[in-house]
């Protein structure tokens, strides 16, 4: 039922949303990446050859981000546009973006950040969504062909998600928790007067997947555990409304729902039952039998089809970037593409006629840009210029993928950057990179945070630690119960990796990261205080305690897996409390920086006033920066530049020589 065929979202937990933002708010999340170097620490030293340069362009923070982020990529009923959220103002709104010349008409201007959902099957009305200041109560808008705008989306405290368009157009669904917090019940829409029908009432925390296009099938997913989800299937036309379970019984698996066949006889969903990563699975819903269709030797993310049918497209997350094959059905074959710039696909979309296709291209250098195709022509059209024009991104790094032996052996993987100017004469100072989660991954692809550091001489090296997605089920499940041990070695050990590189300082070395990232940036400065020389924590979890027993209510239908995966705090009440840097603050001896959204949902501030009161007790310099229309993660430009130039300052202060 979607138009937009690819837009990657890994399946991390509840406290994932710093990833979500840094990559891919501007946006999202995925480019090439380059060879894989599988050397141990202790003979790895140069990971790649490189020349050595005299001097190099800085640029501050606004230049970076003065580079514009797009997220959507929704074609207009008549072919002749394309739907575009920008934050070209400062602040993500609306915009019609002609496939014919690139030219852009404003469609929104709200103070908070929306972004688009897509355009109505058979006119120019669009969908939108938005919170207020970061809440995460995204409520879910029309924009009318007059150019004013409803909210669909009853209740101050309701959180809002669309959920498909009927293939005829004349319905659309929408789930909302107004019922329950807990819970989001499913309502189907007249596209046309938006009247709406509960057709859905959700009381065992089942959360959507995908809906066929006839509107009639519902498939859901279910937690059971961090290890096992299950898919259920509701007939809307069944007198009992009752799911019908689509996973094999008895067996434990992690499933997730892709997508319907047009012609809604087969669900095509992800299982890893019988393989380390993510496969393809094909359920025949009148036989109810199940088969394996594709399979790799990385998960695949995606799997689904234009509104037509005629093209699937399938994405793999392969070593921390996206590789996207599209299928002609009626051929068989795959679609020969012309020659594209260096980069990975997101959010594919075709025309309903099936004669354009539009796409982002992003790589480590270069932010999203869309480009559309008259499918057969020998060239495509670039629509956007995305970067700064006074930036030329052949002063930007690639990432290279590396991997180093950690404490017990295991093999850790990580992107490593390194700056242009950074040589055995002139060691850089490091900074590892920690992503969010926990089961979060850091990926290719352009952040401008990343670069800005980059750019003024600071190694960044982003590791992909026990626990994080992307590397198989049991590399997944390593940190279960265990976080602030075998992966805050791992930290030490990346550290150890960085220190025999000769072109790195090894006597400068810090920790940044956001949300499960804040965290081990605090655990790190709290239980190894001599291993790093500063921490920038990034609204970070620092009482598990206090976290755990307050999670959003939408949480619900997840809350045994974040269980499974942290512990429960009824009964783990004590670990989570040995393992929060707040308990243990007057052990910090570093310099510490702390960024936080007043207004986040996930990580309260509290958080943060609490390690900052105590950090600052110690005698210890604490920089506190603290938005008050932020939630967890910043999507206001000016926010983002401030905190990127913020990181750099407190770098340049404390850990430059």
């Amino acid at each position: 039922m979607k138009k937009t065929l690819l837009t990657l979202s890994l399946a991390t937990l509840a406290l994932a949303g710093c990833q979500s933002t840094q990559s891919n708010q501007g946006a999202d999340t995925a480019a090439n990446a380059n060879a894989t170097n599988n050397q141990d620490a202790a003979t790895a030293k140069q990971p790649y050859a490189k020349p050595l340069l005299l001097a190099h362009p800085r640029y501050d923070a606004k230049t970076f981000f003065d580079t514009t982020s797009y997220t959507g990529s929704s074609i207009s009923a008549d072919g002749s546009a394309v739907l575009v959220g920008s934050d070209e103002s400062g602040i993500y709104n609306l915009y019609r973006l002609s496939l014919l010349d690139g030219s852009k008409t404003q469609l929104t201007n709200f103070e908070d950040s929306t972004f688009p959902v897509r355009w109505f099957p058979g006119d120019d009305r669009v969908l939108l969504s938005k919170d207020k200041g970061g809440n995460e109560l995204n409520h879910l808008y029309v924009r009318e062909l007059d150019g004013s705008v409803k909210d669909l989306t009853p209740g101050d405290n309701t959180r809002a998600s669309f959920a498909g368009f009927s293939g005829d157009g004349t319905v659309f669904f929408v789930q909302t928790n107004e019922r329950n917090p807990k819970f989001m019940d499913l309502y189907r829409y007249d596209a046309r007067t938006y009247e709406r029908t509960l057709v859905f009432q959700n009381d065992e925390g089942y959360s959507l997947g995908d809906i066929d296009r006839s509107g009639r099938f519902v498939a859901l997913n279910k937690s059971v555990s961090n290890k096992d989800i299950d898919i259920y299937l509701l007939d809307l036309r069944s007198r009992a409304l009752k799911p019908v379970m689509v996973s094999e019984p008895g067996l434990e698996a992690a499933e997730e729902v892709f997508s319907f066949s047009h012609d809604g006889r087969t669900l095509y969903y992800g299982s890893d039952a019988k393989s380390e990563f993510n496969e393809v699975w094909a359920y025949d819903i009148a036989s109810g039998t199940r088969k394996p269709i594709a399979s790799r030797d990385w998960d695949v993310s995606y799997y689904g089809f234009s509104d037509s049918g005629r093209y699937q497209a399938m994405a793999v997350n392969a070593d921390a970037s996206t590789k996207v094959t599209i299928t002609d059905t009626q051929t068989g074959k795959a679609l020969a593409l012309p020659p594209l710039p260096p980069g990975d696909f997101r959010g594919v979309s075709f025309s309903k006629d099936d004669k354009t296709m539009v796409f982002y291209l992003n790589s480590d250098i270069s932010p999203s840009e869309l480009y559309v195709w008259q499918i057969g022509e020998p060239s495509v059209k670039r629509l956007t210029k995305a970067l700064s024009p006074a930036m030329d991104s052949a002063n930007l790094v690639p990432s290279e993928v590396v991997r180093f032996k950690s404490f017990d052996g295991l093999e850790i993987p990580g992107l490593l950057y390194r700056p242009k100017l950074a040589h055995a004469a002139s060691p850089s100072p490091a900074v590892i990179y920690v992503h969010g989660g926990p089961g979060g991954q850091s990926r290719s692809g352009y952040n401008p945070a990343i670069q800005h550091l980059v750019n003024h001489g600071y190694v960044v090296f982003a590791i992909n630690n026990r626990g994080s997605s992307g590397y198989g089920k049991t590399f997944f499940h390593l940190d279960d119960k265990k976080h602030g041990d075998g992966d805050l070695k791992d930290m030490v050990w990346g550290k150890k990796y960085l220190q025999s590189l000769d072109w790195v300082d090894k006597e400068r070395i810090g920790i940044m990261g956001g949300s499960y990232g804040g965290y081990m940036v605090a655990a790190a400065l709290a239980f190894t205080p001599e291993e790093f020389k500063v921490g920038i924590d990034i609204f970070g979890v620092t009482n598990w305690v206090r976290t755990l027993n307050s999670i959003p209510p939408w949480w619900e239908s997840f809350r045994k897996s974040l269980y499974d995966e942290m512990g429960d705090p009824a009964t783990d009440a004590e670990r989570h409390k040995a393992i929060s840097p707040l308990f243990h603050a007057e052990k910090i001896v570093r310099p510490l920086m702390v960024i936080q959204g007043a207004n986040d949902p996930r990580v309260l501030q509290v958080e943060s006033d609490e390690l900052v009161e105590k950090v600052r007790a110690n005698g210890v310099p604490v920089e506190y920066v603290l938005f008050d229309d932020e939630g967890h993660g910043f999507t206001k430009k000016a926010n983002r530049i401030t905190a990127s130039e913020a990181y750099l300052k407190f770098l340049d202060t404390y850990l430059k020589p």
